[in-house]
């Protein structure tokens, strides 16, 4: 399970703007912000953009200054995988340490969707155990309680972070993980063709290729 929200695009202006710098052609910039405070790629831009972005990471660097925040909910087992992709990139997670104590275990908490019957039963007890274990720690908060739970969470539970990628970030973890054998890394996959004009400068080969 993996769950995308509060997307947020930022800075193309100030990006392609800088893209026109090495050859001062600012008088060519054709892009735009309309009536609705959305920006519009325009056509000189766009076909600059994408010879830029397939003349490889040196010539494209404008992208790096293309900002994404977005709020990811998803397993601990995912979460592993994404770390290889920390630089360049910030994230603000949900403590564990601090907060794993402060509401209620229930099955919701954890990724199960692949899961068949037996497997959902033996997380259902692992569910129980782990609330056993923090009603002993509230009632008395000693340590080896809360070390109990940190200890045996699974790796299926679900942890929310408030995420900044650029678009060169993105476009690494596209050409790695689109065709990944978890369910997540294709789906956070199809997340990054709906962000605006991927197509053009994330995805390989660009729109039309």
């Amino acid at each position: 399970m993996i769950r995308t929200e509060k997307t947020a695009v930022m800075n193309f202006e100030n990006a392609l703007r800088g893209m026109r710098n090495p050859l001062s052609s600012w008088d060519r910039i054709d892009s735009f912000t309309d009536a609705e405070g959305c920006f519009v790629l325009g056509e000189n831009d766009r076909a600059l953009a994408r010879r830029l972005c397939q003349a490889g990471s040196d010539h494209r660097k404008f992208i790096r200054q293309i900002f994404v925040s977005v709020d990811i909910t998803a397993p601990l087992y995912w979460w592993k995988e994404y770390d290889t992709y920390k630089v360049g990139t910030v994230a603000n997670s949900t403590s564990t340490m601090h907060k794993i104590h402060a509401k209620p275990f229930s099955l919701e908490d954890f990724s199960h969707d692949q899961m068949d019957g037996e497997t959902l039963r033996q997380l259902q007890l692992t569910v129980d155990f782990l609330e056993a274990l923090r009603q002993r720690y509230l009632a008395g908060k000693e340590r080896r309680y809360w070390y109990d739970m940190i200890q045996l969470l699974p790796s299926s539970y679900n942890q929310m972070r408030t995420c900044t990628l650029n678009y060169e970030n993105l476009r690494g973890i596209y050409n790695a993980r689109r065709e990944h054998k978890l369910d997540e890394w294709r789906a956070f996959c199809r997340w990054i063709e709906s962000l605006p004009y991927a197509a053009d400068l994330i995805l390989p080969g660009g729109e039309g290729e």
